[in-house]
């Protein structure tokens, strides 16, 4: 069977992802989340600069005098909607529990596949959709933390805290779609909106970070480490979204929640494992039905 070379990006930077999800929570837990990403995200711009050094000439860029509304707009969406975001879901965190928080975050993919139909004017077929619902449903289960499983999705009725984290995902999936028409549409190389995402974040969340920054060292060797992590899931993320359209790389990059969690059942003993691993099969054939 060929698969898309795409979906095989988006299956490395999930995995890339998920490793670097499970290293957050094993040792980076004693850090606000504003100053882990601004360090994070600065080491992995030093990693990457030599890939865009080395890939990327001015003659690869498109002329800014060039650029429409449009194209400004989904270069700015691209950035705003990792950096909001995120931001976004931090606040939703400080409003609520995670066990509900960070399910209905992570449902990405149903508002990318609109977005992306609207837009761009995707084709996307029915197999392609029925993968989609399903990844999704494997990202909702591997967060899912005991209880009642549709009590996340009710609270976002009357919770806050809720209805914040629905906002974010929304905004993350607005900066899916609007990396997909950078690449796509603009002609930005991939080796170019990679330091562009990663030093807007920066940018957009240094203010918070410096006012949160902790009294101790950091480790930065640790830092480094998993920047370089990032370096690489960004630049396979930008890869798969310059191959394949956003409502099939999105899903597919979002199983790194998958990956996260079996780690954590398997290397740690976490709890529902069996749960995990449901999760992991049900990513398993999402991805499949994707890949077709």
């Amino acid at each position: 069977m060929y698969v898309q070379p795409g979906v095989l990006f988006a299956l490395a930077a999930a995995l890339l992802w998920g490793v670097y999800l499970f290293a957050l929570k094993r040792y980076f837990d004693a850090y606000p989340a504003t100053v882990l990403t601004v360090l994070v995200n600065s080491f992995a711009l030093v990693w990457y600069l030599p890939v865009v050094s080395t890939r990327v000439t001015p003659a690869d860029l498109p002329a800014v005098e060039g650029l429409g509304p449009t194209d400004a707009l989904a270069l700015v969406g691209a950035v705003l909607g990792v950096g909001v975001g995120f931001v976004l879901f931090l606040h939703a965190l400080a409003l609520g529990e995670v066990s509900y928080v960070a399910p209905i975050n992570k449902v990405v993919p149903v508002f990318v596949l609109p977005l992306e139909v609207a837009l761009l004017a995707a084709d996307v077929p029915p197999l392609a959709v029925a993968g989609i619902v399903v990844v999704t449903f494997a990202v909702y289960v591997a967060n899912y933390r005991g209880g009642d499983p549709t009590e996340p999705l009710r609270r976002a009725a009357s919770s806050r805290a809720a209805q914040l984290a629905l906002l974010s995902a929304a905004v993350f999936a607005v900066g899916d779609v609007a990396k997909r028409a950078v690449l796509d549409q603009v002609g930005v190389p991939p080796e170019a909106l990679v330091p562009t995402v990663l030093g807007g974040v920066v940018l957009l969340l240094l203010p918070s970070a410096v006012r949160n920054w902790p009294a101790e060292r950091p480790p930065y060797r640790a830092f480094a480490a998993v920047g370089l992590l990032v370096a690489g899931a960004e630049h396979f993320t930008s890869i798969a979204f310059a191959e394949v359209p956003a409502s099939i790389a999105s899903p597919i990059v979002n199983t790194q929640a998958v990956v996260a969690v079996v780690l954590g059942g398997v290397l740690l003993g976490e709890t529902r494992l069996g749960t995990r691993l449901v999760a992991a099969a049900l990513a398993v054939v999402g991805v499949g039905l994707l890949a077709v």
